[in-house]
Parts: C-alpha cells; structure tokens; sequence
C-alpha cells in the first residue's frame, strides 16, 4: 500500500496490516463469546474482574487478549503469518496488538475517564 504523497509504503503497510489483524481478532473474540453473553451487561459482568461496574483498560486488554493468546501456537508472543486469519500477513508482536487495544479503548471511552461502563461497551469504537 502506498499512501499518495508520503513517498512511504513501509510504516503504511504496517499500519494497514495491524489494522487488519486488530479487526480480524476483534471480530472473531465476539463471535466466540457471543454465545456466552446476551448484552453489554453480560460484557461488563465477564471483563469487569474487580466487580467495580466497569473495565480498566488492563480488563479490556485481558478480554480481548485471549483471542491473541490462542491464535500463538507457537506461544512467542508474536502471531506469524501461519497463525494469522487466511494464513497470510505481517507478523503481529503481543505489544503491537496491546497497542491496537489501547487505541480502541480509547476511543470507546467516550467521557474520557478511563473506564468502559455498560453503555460505552455497548457502543462501536469511534
């Protein structure tokens, strides 16, 4: 991929890249647990670890994490291009994918104080 104007396909390419691994974990964690819990409730009930009513970003990185921790065959803490939807892709470190966590929570923390509750779990990512 290259953008138009930068001259750079490199950090680009890796951009696109994480993003489509971030997406395609983040699409296959609800799947799965989506026969176990019927709404953001039941979201917040699973992530929420310390019973407070809503989740830290360490709890949202711990949820979403498991789909990263069992794609990693391997357990190296970095998903290679076997171990990747389709088979195919740059490698993704464990840090890489924790970023990609972080950014997202983020933007689903629309009031800015560094929690998820229900409603904010409840609402895609902006």
């Amino acid at each position: 991929m290259r953008l138009r104007g930068t001259g750079h396909d490199g950090p680009a390419r890796r951009r696109a890249g994480l993003v489509f691994v971030s997406i395609a974990l983040g699409l296959w964690l609800p799947a799965v647990a989506a026969a176990q819990v019927e709404g953001a409730s039941d979201y917040l009930a699973r992530m929420d670890r310390d019973g407070d009513n809503r989740v830290s970003l360490a709890e949202y990185r711990d949820w979403m994490g498991y789909a990263f921790a069992r794609m990693d065959r391997d357990g190296d803490g970095t998903l290679a291009p076997a171990e990747l939807p389709g088979g195919r892709g740059r490698p993704v470190s464990l840090a890489a994918h924790q970023a990609a966590l972080a950014a997202a929570f983020g933007r689903q923390d629309r009031d800015g104080d560094g929690f998820l509750d229900a409603r904010e779990l409840a609402s895609p990512p902006q």
